[in-house]
C-alpha cells in the first residue's frame, strides 16, 4: 500500500536540479557537440572527465567510459536532459546553433502551455530538451495538477520571431540551467511509489497512465518518468548514457531527512553527511547534495 507523502516528508520547495553525468564512449565527439552545438564551455576538468556549462555553472559532466555499449531503445535510463533558458532569445540562439551543427539531430518541438521546447539527440543517443518557461502566472492548475499539452511550435517561425543578433553573439554569456530530467522506466506505478511516496516529490501531472511528472514547490516538473519506449523494462545494465542525476537541496538537514526516509523504506544509500547517493528501481543513480 502506497502512503501519500505528508508535509514533513516532502522535498524542499526550493530544491534545484544539478549536473547530469553522462557515461561517454567518444569524448572528443561528445565534447564538440556540447560545446559547438549547445554553446557550453568547459567549466572544469575533474573526476576523470569534463564539466561543461555556462559561466561557472556546470550542467553536463562527460565521464569517459570507453568499452561500454549504447543502451537499446527499450531499456530504462535517460529520456532527456532539459536545459532551461531565461528568455526566448537565448533559447532561440541555442536552437539555431544546434540545428546548424547537425539538422538530423533535431527530433521535434512543442508548446507545452507552461513552456516552449525543442528536442535534439546527441551523438551517442542521449535526448536533449532546450526550453523556456512561460510566466508562472499563465500556468493553469486543475485539481492540484498543472495543465500541459503538446501544441504545434514551428521551429522556423520561432526563430524568425525570437532570434536576434545580440542573442547569437552573446549565446555563451547567457545563463542556462538544468530545468528537469526525464527518465525512461519500466512502469509508472513503481515510479510514483519511489519518486513521490518515498523521495517526497509531489505529482504535478500524468499522461494517460504512460508518464508521470513530479516537482517540488509547484514547479511544472523537476523530473518525469515515462514508458513510451520502455514499458516493462527491468534494472539497467552498465551502458553508455545516464551516469548520475544531481538534486541540490538547501541544507544538510534536507539530506538527512531524505536519508531517514530511504532507510525507513529499506533502500540502500551511501550517506556521508553532506550528500546522499542511491539508485531508483531501475538502477538510475541519484545524488542529493547541499547546493
Amino acid at each position: 500500500m502506497n502512503l501519500q507523502a505528508t508535509h514533513q516528508d516532502l522535498l524542499p520547495a526550493d530544491l534545484s536540479m544539478g549536473t547530469v553525468m553522462l557515461k561517454v564512449g567518444d569524448m572528443k565527439k561528445m565534447t564538440d557537440y556540447y560545446r559547438s552545438a549547445l554553446g557550453l564551455d568547459i567549466v572544469a576538468e575533474a573526476d576523470g572527465g569534463l564539466y561543461l556549462g555556462r559561466g561557472s555553472t556546470p550542467l553536463i559532466h562527460l565521464a569517459p567510459a570507453a568499452g561500454l555499449k549504447v543502451a537499446s531503445r527499450g531499456e530504462a535510463g535517460l529520456f532527456h536532459t532539459a536545459l532551461l533558458f531565461k528568455d526566448q532569445a537565448s533559447l532561440a540562439a541555442t536552437v539555431a546553433s544546434a540545428a546548424q551543427y547537425d539538422p538530423r539531430a533535431f527530433v521535434g518541438s512543442a508548446d507545452h502551455l507552461v513552456s516552449e521546447a525543442f528536442y535534439f539527440t546527441d551523438p551517442e543517443g542521449n535526448g536533449i530538451e532546450l526550453y523556456y518557461d512561460k510566466p508562472r502566472t499563465t500556468w493553469q492548475w486543475q485539481n492540484g495538477q498543472v495543465v500541459m499539452d503538446n501544441v504545434a511550435l514551428p521551429p522556423q517561425g520561432y526563430l524568425n520571431s525570437h532570434l536576434t543578433e545580440a542573442s547569437v553573439t552573446g549565446q555563451r554569456q547567457a545563463g542556462a540551467g538544468i530545468g528537469h530530467v526525464h527518465l525512461q522506466v519500466g512502469d509508472v506505478e513503481t515510479a510514483q511509489s519511489f519518486y513521490v511516496d518515498t523521495l517526497g516529490f509531489e505529482k504535478t501531472a500524468g499522461w494517460h497512465g504512460q508518464a508521470l511528472f513530479v516537482s517540488a514547490g509547484k514547479y511544472h516538473h523537476h523530473m518525469a518518468m515515462n514508458v513510451w519506449n520502455s514499458r516493462g523494462a527491468g534494472p539497467r545494465k552498465n551502458t553508455l548514457g545516464l551516469g548520475e542525476v544531481l538534486i541540490a537541496v538547501p541544507g544538510a538537514d534536507d539530506v538527512g531527512a531524505l536519508a531517514d526516509r530511504l532507510r525507513h523504506r529499506g533502500i540502500t544509500a551511501n550517506h556521508d553527511g553532506a550528500e546522499l547517493r542511491f539508485e531508483d528501481p531501475w538502477r538510475n543513480t541519484l545524488r542529493v547534495a547541499v547546493a
